[in-house]
């Protein structure tokens, strides 16, 4: 298969760049489809450049707007976390206002002191 170690060496490089160029390429169609900034026009501009010129544009694309690129993931990865922790919240049980109300409860009742109340109440709104 391979007439020398070197071919295979050679070879490893060659696929080790092409799955890093793939890496890249999506990872730029991804930030441009994330980008709200950026109008459908120049979405499809890029993406043309990418498709004919693919070196080149991913290139500028990531020295022009690399420091977007890494504002926009950040923005992305904190929604979705937030997205994560409303959903589990939703499932986990009792709301914030139904936690609150059952330690005003227990206030009223005497069972806890306004102390432990309004830790409570931090807690359920945390």
């Amino acid at each position: 298969m391979w007439d020398s170690f070197w071919d295979f060496i050679w070879y490893t490089v060659v696929i080790f760049a092409f799955v890093a160029y793939l890496m890249i390429l999506f990872w730029i169609i991804t930030d441009l489809f994330r980008d709200r900034g950026l109008s459908g026009w120049w979405k499809a501009l890029w993406v043309l450049f990418l498709v004919f010129v693919p070196w080149l544009t991913a290139l500028v694309y990531l020295i022009a707007r690399g420091h977007g690129m890494s504002r926009r993931s950040a923005e992305a990865r904190t929604q979705m976390q937030q997205q994560s922790d409303d959903y589990i919240r939703s499932v986990a049980g009792k709301s914030s206002a139904d936690q609150i109300a059952d330690a005003k409860a227990l206030l009223d009742a005497g069972t806890i002191n306004a102390q432990e109340y309004e830790a409570l109440k931090a807690k359920a709104l945390a």
